[in-house]
């Protein structure tokens, strides 16, 4: 899939999570909704699908490595945009989608710049990149299989 389209997923993504954290509807629901106003092409739109049914699937776990990565800002006071930018590019950054780490994380901070407040950019790159350190130490700290 292109960058662009895969751009257009993150946004619909964010933009069904946006809307289903202030109105209470289902992220799926809300998801189909906006594939069919903005017309999304049956690849984007599986990959917005994939992007969110990854965070509902693993939110308490993402949530647990934001709060890691920020623990001066709980989760639920978060602006939800934040928090939803950061829920898909952990989500994201968990898959194995092909998509390098630091194009994830890039993507994100875009999303912020796009989306957000004016300190969000930075926020965002500042808990991404935490994360992915500390995914970065458990990987070099784990033992080789085979190893013992």
């Amino acid at each position: 899939m292109a960058a662009g389209q895969r751009r257009r997923a993150r946004i619909a993504a964010l933009q069904a999570l946006h809307e289903a954290d202030s109105s209470r509807h289902a992220p799926l629901e809300v998801l189909e909704r906006l594939v069919a106003d903005q017309r999304l092409a049956r690849e984007t739109a599986a990959f917005a699908r994939d992007l969110i049914q990854g965070v509902l699937a693993q939110q308490d776990e993402i949530d647990q490595a934001i709060a890691r990565a920020a623990p001066a800002w709980p989760v639920e006071q978060l602006p939800p945009v934040d928090r939803n930018i950061l829920r898909l590019a952990i989500r994201e950054m968990l898959g194995d989608n092909g998509t390098p780490v630091r194009a994830v994380i890039n993507e994100a901070v875009e999303l912020a710049k796009t989306f957000g407040s004016e300190s969000s950019a930075k926020f965002v790159n500042g808990v991404l990149g935490s994360i992915e350190r500390q995914r970065s130490e458990l990987r070099r700290n784990q033992p080789a299989a085979g190893r013992g």
